[in-house]
């Protein structure tokens, strides 16, 4: 009797231990797909085909996560992203999205969008002089050697191309100091304003090559072309507008640029009219004073007032940390706000509570329609539930942030907490043509493979 009572207890034990782990686990599906559910693209449901290509698309990604959980070698997301990208340019995975329709780059810089390749290109155009001191290069095309002063002198490049005895070493050489990319990652292991400095040391170099009128139109239609090939349709850059030059030393105001701009993306369109088009951000260094904002802002009226279909609004760029924060900038930008849409770069910053964290607050209080990188946004949570109830979009540059020191490995950069939040973004390059990257691909890349949840569906399409 003993023996059956005991039977009886462990087989009501035993069927109610069953139903607790059956209650646990359908309350943790339960929580996954409220989770999912939230996420940005939880909702959309997938037809037959799309659900078809979308496990082909996870197979892939799950199979190079899995190899690199056995062989870190292969992808190690921990380290630089420059060891790591021609890996990634060999995968599968990085094939698929390469074909893929991307939409919009909504965040690039107009002299940084061309590869070092194409660059190197531009530098066989006729008249161009170079400037060599120690590490640092300057370029100019002229008909007459430059007036500008040069510690050593102005050589034709193409002299000293052909005096090399090896056009080839020369070219690797002259590439140097057309991006950032190196095999040498070390470079890179110090502080962020050592970043920062030889990304502007690169940028200075290729404004210089790109300062000539019929070069400017070579470059920007290239981009333009390099864009396409990887399947963006509409651009928006961001510029600065300054002087180009002709061949005599004749300058062009700001608006000459924009014209040229307009020009060369309508001459696209018709050699591709299945492009979408292009528009322009104008932009001001955040180290002017308020006089030279008050210069800026009147450039981006006349813009809106007589390209109205060619402007999309106004931003402050350069390093965050060492610039000035938007409040020292309220009075003027106050004055502007309901003139034009404003599209800030905003907390692209390793720091909190600092003003270049704080110029989050601003960009949303001056009504921002986007703001760019808010990598620190992750840490203000009441900003976190402003940014979805206003639909102010993130322009998440995942590469730009690892190349600039911001996040070394791509898996702890704030995206994943963008996307399982459910917060407007969308993914663009900042300044791809500065490390070597794809106009998008790269981009979507790391965000497809690193950064979103690798054990459910994240369409890429929304990330």
């Amino acid at each position: 009797m003993i023996q059956i009572t005991l039977y009886i207890a462990l087989f009501v034990i035993k069927s109610i231990d069953g139903r607790t782990i059956d209650q646990y686990s359908h309350r943790r599906e339960q929580l996954i797909q409220e989770e999912i559910a939230s996420s940005l693209g939880g909702r959309i449901v997938l037809n037959n085909e799309e659900k078809t290509a979308n496990g082909i698309l996870m197979y892939w990604k799950n199979k190079e996560i899995d190899e690199s959980f056995h062989n870190p070698a292969y992808f190690n997301f921990s380290r630089h992203y420059f060891t790591y990208k021609k890996y990634m340019e060999t995968s599968k995975v990085y094939q698929i999205v390469r074909k893929m329709p991307k939409g919009a780059a909504l965040h690039v810089h107009s002299s940084a969008m061309l590869h070092e390749d194409n660059l190197l290109q531009l530098t066989y155009e006729d008249h161009l002089y170079a400037c060599y001191t120690n590490n640092d290069l300057s370029l100019r095309f002229s008909d007459t050697v430059p007036v500008r002063p040069c510690p050593v002198k102005w050589s034709l490049l193409t002299e000293l191309r052909n005096a090399s005895g090896d056009v080839t070493a020369f070219d690797q050489e002259l590439k140097k100091h057309l991006t950032m990319y190196t095999e040498n990652v070390k470079d890179f292991d110090s502080d962020i304003n050592n970043v920062w400095k030889r990304f502007n040391q690169v940028y200075t170099v290729v404004k210089s090559l790109i300062g000539y009128r019929p070069v400017r139109e070579k470059f920007f239609y290239a981009a333009l072309k390099n864009f396409y090939n990887d399947n963006v349709m509409y651009v928006e850059i961001r510029s600065g507008l300054h002087q180009l030059h002709e061949l005599n030393g004749t300058l062009h105001d700001k608006m000459y640029l924009a014209q040229l701009y307009r020009d060369v993306a309508s001459k696209f369109k018709e050699d591709y009219p299945d492009f979408q088009g292009v528009k322009l951000i104008m932009t001001r260094h955040r180290t002017v004073d308020l006089n030279q904002l008050r210069e800026a802002l009147d450039v981006a009226r006349q813009l809106k007032r007589d390209m109205p279909k060619m402007f999309a609004g106004f931003d402050l760029v350069g390093q965050e940390d060492l610039g000035k924060p938007l409040i020292d900038f309220l009075p003027e930008l106050t004055k502007a706000k309901n003139e034009m849409d404003f599209f800030f770069h905003g907390g692209e910053t390793n720091w909190y509570g600092t003003p270049t964290d704080e110029n989050l607050f601003d960009a949303i209080l001056l009504g921002a329609k986007r703001i760019g990188h808010a990598y620190a946004l992750v840490k203000h949570p009441s900003l976190l539930v402003s940014v979805k109830q206003k639909d102010i979009a993130l322009e998440v540059n995942v590469i730009s942030n690892a190349v600039l020191a911001l996040v070394r490995d791509v898996r702890n950069h704030p995206l994943a907490t963008y996307l399982a939040l459910g917060l407007p973004v969308v993914l663009s390059s900042d300044d791809p043509g500065s490390w070597g990257a794809a106009p998008l691909s790269h981009d979507f890349y790391v965000a497809f493979v690193a950064v979103a949840n690798l054990k459910r569906r994240q369409n890429v399409a929304y990330l």
